[in-house]
């Protein structure tokens, strides 16, 4: 039996504004958890493959993770990611027979990966 990442939580100094940041660029859907600390369940998409997560306040900067994020265009994602105060920190390339991948950081500096799958990348 394989296992899979189920869950994930990206931490920021100012959670609401990170919400705000992957809501605009992805569309993602947030709800506070309502419990004593500042956390926000994130869902990222419905019918497709994925996983779905959390925002919560940063406590700890130790290793950071990074997330990839399926896009269905490449170069729209990129625009979206600027145009919501994130930046592109690596330019597009291409993972042969797998698609267009870049880094990125977000409002909070946390890295992310955008991925647009394309087989014929080369």
């Amino acid at each position: 039996m394989g296992q899979r990442v189920v869950h994930f939580e990206i931490t920021a100094d100012d959670p609401r504004r990170a919400v705000e940041f992957y809501s605009k660029t992805f569309g993602w859907e947030f709800n506070s958890w309502g419990g004593p600390e500042t956390y926000f369940l994130a869902s990222t998409g419905k019918d497709v493959p994925g996983i779905d997560g959390a925002v919560t306040e940063r406590f700890e900067h130790g290793q950071p993770i990074v997330n990839t994020i399926g896009v269905e265009s490449y170069e729209d994602a990129a625009q979206r990611v600027r145009a919501n105060g994130g930046q592109v920190i690596q330019d597009k390339q291409a993972i042969p027979g797998v698609g267009w991948f870049s880094y990125c950081r977000d409002t909070e500096g946390n890295v992310f990966g955008i991925m647009q799958p394309d087989e014929s990348a080369r």
